[in-house]
């Protein structure tokens, strides 16, 4: 084979290297940025029970909205894709991730499986993170550690925020 032969072939194994490359990229990419299907989220079972009231006339509706609150605390969402979900808090811990066996599933992108999780103490309620990559966000602050959530603080977790309410 002469050189010119085999120069030719060398050229042509590289081109079809970079081929084989861009391809590989180009579908990287387009299944990247391909919005996901959405999924149904999961909410405890008595924010699901809340739009039955609104059959009912305005007086009655405006009671069972009332009711939910008034036992204890509630987690609400403020901001992201399950805005206005209102979480009861009891006495279990709340999980909040990506996880279809989380509390609060929720459907980002800049969430983790497992990314963070709420639970009772003296009193008050605890936020801690649990290896979340983007991390856990109180007001500006990226917590490390188990930290206070304080009634109204801004929670965030990926695009989603929350707030302590009552």
């Amino acid at each position: 084979m002469t050189e010119f032969a085999l120069t030719l072939l060398r050229l042509a194994f590289l081109g079809a290297l970079w081929l084989f490359i861009i391809i590989t990229v180009v579908a990287l990419r387009r299944d990247l940025l391909q919005p996901r299907e959405s999924k149904p989220a999961t909410v405890p079972a008595k924010p699901t029970k809340q739009p039955k009231p609104a059959k009912q006339p305005k007086a009655k509706k405006a009671k069972a909205v009332k009711e939910p609150a008034r036992p204890g605390p509630t987690l609400v969402v403020t901001e992201g894709p399950l805005q206005n979900t209102v979480i009861p808090l009891g006495t279990a811990q709340i999980t909040i991730g990506r996880a279809p066996d989380s509390t609060l599933v929720i459907d980002d992108d800049y969430a983790s499986s497992r990314h963070a999780r709420i639970y009772p103490s003296e009193g008050g309620w605890i936020v801690e993170d649990l290896g979340s990559t983007n991390g856990t966000w109180i007001d500006r602050t990226r917590i490390t550690s188990p930290t206070i959530l304080a009634p109204g603080a801004p929670l965030r977790i990926g695009r989603t925020t929350l707030q302590l309410q009552g």
